[in-house]
C-alpha cells in the first residue's frame, strides 16, 4: 500500500558509553553517544546550515542532583548536494557525541541512571527520511565522596574535545509543557467527533472522491480479502501446491523417491505404502509451514521492511532471476541432488520417508522456489492487516505439494507421463513470478521516487492551502466544526512527505475535488515527526501508517 512507503526509515545503532563506570559525589563524569548509520547515510549535523533542515539534538533527562555542563558535537563534514547553493553541514555515518555530568555531593551512593533522547534526520546523497528519535541511558556507580572511583576510560573519549562543547539548549522535564502548548489540546476535542473513513498515500481525484463518497455514505471499503471467503483463499493455495507437483523438477522424481522411501510397489502392502507416502507429504507441508510461520511471525515489522526501496528492489530482482529460470533461460535446480540422499539400509522406515519428505521440500528447485517465496510474501503482507488466517497459508501450499504421496505411495494412482505439457505449467508459472518481479520493482521505484522533496516546496504548498481557508491548528478547525455542525477532513503532512506536495498540487487542485468539500472544514495537521507526540498519537488514534493521510470525521450531536 502507498500508505506505508512513507512510514519506512533507517534507525541508528545507538551505543551509550561512559568514561568510567563509577563516579564520585561532588565531581563531574563524562558520558558519549557512539552513533552508527547504515552504509551510504549520513545525518544533518546540530547547526545546519540551511534553517529548513533539522538539526541533531541530543536531550539528557538530568535527575536530582545532576547538571548537565556541556554537549560536545563532532566536527561537522560539508557535503555537496545537488541543487544546494552551499555544501551541507553533516555528521558522517558513525560519530561519537560527548557529554559531561556534574554530580552533586548530596546525590546518594549507589546506581545513577541518566536517560537522553537522541532525535536525528537519516539522509543519502539524494534523499532524507523521516526524523526518527532514538532512546538512550547511561548508568554510573555513584561512590561516596573522598572514596575512589575505577574502572577504566573507553578509547572513544579520547576523541572529543571536552571543554569546546555547547550548553545544553533545554532539556528534557519542559518538553512535556512544550508539547502541550503547541499541540493547542485538539487531540482531546476528538473524543467529539464519529471517524467516517480514512485513507492515505497518494490518491487520484477519482479515488479521492469515492473516499470521500464512501464516507459520508457509511460505506467502508473492504480489504483485498475481506468478507470474500477465507476458505476460498486456502483452496486456491491448495490447488496452487498441487499443481506444483506437475512441474518438471518434481513429477519425473515421484518414483524415484518412492523407491527410495520404500513405498508404492516396494512396500509390501498398500495401507504401508500409504502410510509411509503420508509421512513424505507431511514432512513437505511441515517444512513450507515451518518456513512461513518462521518469516512471518519474526517479521512483526513487515509492514516497515516491504516499504524499504532496497527490500522492494532486492525482491523483484530475486523474483527476475527466479522467472528466468521458470523460462529455462537460467538453471536452478537442486532435486537432482535428492536422489543421492538416503540409499542406505534403512529403505522402508517412516524415519527415512519424513527425512527425505523434508529434504524434497528444500531441494525442489527452480519450479517451487519462486512459488514457495511469493506465497510467503503474501502470507507476510496479509498477516500484517490483522488476517490470522494467513499464518496457514504456506503450509496449505504444502498439503497441496503433499496431495499425491499418499495416494502414489500406495499405487493407487497412476502418474500423468511426462512431456511437453509440463514445460507450458512451468512457463505458466513463469509469467506470474515475472509479473510480480515487476510490481516490486515499480514499488522501489514508487518509494524512491516518493521521497526526492524539497522540504520547503512542501511548507510552501501547505501555506498556500492555508490561505485558501484551511486550519493548521487541529484544535482550532474542531471547534469551528463543532460551532457550524460540519463534517470534517484532516489531512496529515510533513515536510519530507514528497506524496504530500504532489496532492496539494494535483488531486486537491481538482475542481470537482474542491466541490466535494466544500461544505468541510479542513484541517493541514503537521505530523512531522510521527514518533513522537502529539503526531504519535494522533497517527495511533486513526491507525495511520504514514503519511499522507487523510480521515473524515462528523461532530458528534
Amino acid at each position: 500500500m502507498p500508505i506505508l512507503a512513507q512510514s519506512a526509515r533507517p534507525k541508528a545503532t545507538i551505543v551509550a558509553l561512559t568514561e568510567h563506570p563509577s563516579a564520585r559525589a561532588g565531581e563531574s563524569a563524562r558520558v558519549a553517544l557512539r552513533v552508527s548509520l547504515p552504509e551510504g547515510l549520513h545525518t544533518q549535523s546540530n547547526k545546519p546550515r540551511d534553517p529548513l533542515l533539522i538539526p541533531t539534538e541530543l536531550t539528557i533527562d538530568a535527575p536530582a542532583g545532576v547538571t548537565v555542563k556541556e554537549i560536545v558535537w563532532p566536527r561537522s563534514t560539508d557535503l555537496k548536494q545537488a541543487g544546494q547553493d552551499q555544501p551541507l553541514a553533516v555528521f558522517e555515518q558513525t560519530f561519537a557525541i560527548g557529554g559531561e555530568l556534574a554530580i552533586a555531593s548530596s546525590v546518594p551512593a549507589g546506581r545513577l541512571v541518566v536517560p537522553a533522547h537522541l532525535r536525528y534526520q537519516a539522509c543519502d546523497a539524494n534523499l532524507c527520511y523521516a526524523p526518527s528519535t532514538a532512546q538512550a541511558e547511561w548508568t554510573l556507580e555513584i561512590v561516596a565522596a573522598g572514596k575512589t572511583a575505577n574502572g577504566a576510560g573507553d578509547p572513544i573519549f579520547a576523541t572529543i574535545a571536552f571543554g569546546t562543547g555547547d550548553a545544553p539548549v533545554a532539556t528534557a522535564p519542559a518538553a512535556p509543557r512544550a508539547v502541550a502548548a503547541s499541540s493547542g489540546d485538539g487531540i482531546a476535542t476528538l473524543d467529539q467527533f464519529t471517524e467516517l473513513g480514512m485513507n492515505g498515500g497518494y490518491l487520484n481525484a477519482d479515488e479521492f472522491l469515492r473516499f470521500v463518497h464512501n464516507a459520508e455514505n457509511g460505506v467502508k471499503e473492504r480489504g483485498m480479502f475481506e468478507g470474500r471467503g477465507p476458505l476460498m483463499i486456502l483452496l486456491l493455495v491448495l490447488i496452487g501446491g498441487l499443481a506444483l507437483n506437475l512441474t518438471p523438477c518434481v513429477l519425473p522424481m515421484i518414483p524415484i523417491n518412492l523407491a527410495i522411501i520404500g513405498a508404492g510397489a516396494q512396500a509390501g502392502s498398500r495401507s504401508r505404502g500409504f502410510l509411509l507416502g503420508s509421512a513424505y507429504g507431511f514432512a513437505m507441508a511441515l517444512v513450507y509451514g515451518a518456513i512461513g510461520l518462521v518469516v512471518i511471525l519474526t517479521a512483526g515489522t513487515f509492514g516497515t521492511i516491504n516499504s524499504s526501496p532496497w527490500f522492494n528492489l532486492g525482491i523483484a530482482i530475486l523474483f527476475f532471476v527466479l522467472a528466468l529460470a521458470m523460462f529455462d533461460v537460467l538453471l536452478i535446480d537442486f532435486s537432482q541432488y535428492a536422489g543421492t540422499l538416503g540409499t542406505s539400509s534403512s529403505k522402508g522406515t517412516f524415519a527415512l520417508a519424513f527425512s527425505m519428505g523434508a529434504v524434497a521440500a528444500l531441494l525442489a528447485g527452480a519450479c517451487v522456489a519462486p512459488v514457495v517465496i511469493q506465497v510467503v510474501l503474501f502470507s507476510s503482507n496479509l498477516y500484517a492487516t490483522g488476517t490470522k488466517m494467513a499464518l496457514a497459508l504456506p503450509f496449505c501450499l504444502g498439503v497441496g505439494m503433499a496431495i499425491p504421496w499418499p495416494l502414489a505411495g500406495a499405487g493407487l494412482a497412476a502418474l500423468p507421463k511426462p512431456g511437453m505439457w509440463m514445460v507450458r505449467v512451468k512457463q505458466a508459472f513463469g509469467v506470474f513470478i515475472m509479473a510480480t518481479a515487476i510490481y516490486y520493482g515499480y514499488e522501489a521505484y514508487s518509494i524512491f521516487a516518493n521521497r526526492w522533496v524539497d522540504p520547503a516546496a512542501v511548507e510552501s504548498s501547505v501555506k498556500n492551502q492555508l490561505k485558501a481557508g484551511w486550519h493548521a491548528s487541529l484544535a482550532e478547525g474542531l471547534d469551528v466544526a463543532q460551532r457550524e455542525q460540519k463534517p470534517v477532513l484532516i489531512d496529515m503532512w510533513a515536510t519530507w512527505c514528497k506524496n504530500c506536495l504532489t496532492m496539494d498540487k494535483t488531486t486537491l487542485e481538482n475542481a470537482d475535488v474542491q466541490k466535494a468539500l466544500a461544505g468541510y472544514i479542513k484541517i493541514k495537521y503537521q505530523a512531522e515527526d510521527p514518533d513522537q507526540a502529539p503526531a504519535k498519537t494522533v497517527m495511533q488514534r486513526f491507525n495511520a501508517a504514514g503519511l499522507p493521510t487523510y480521515v473524515i470525521l462528523r461532530p458528534t450531536k
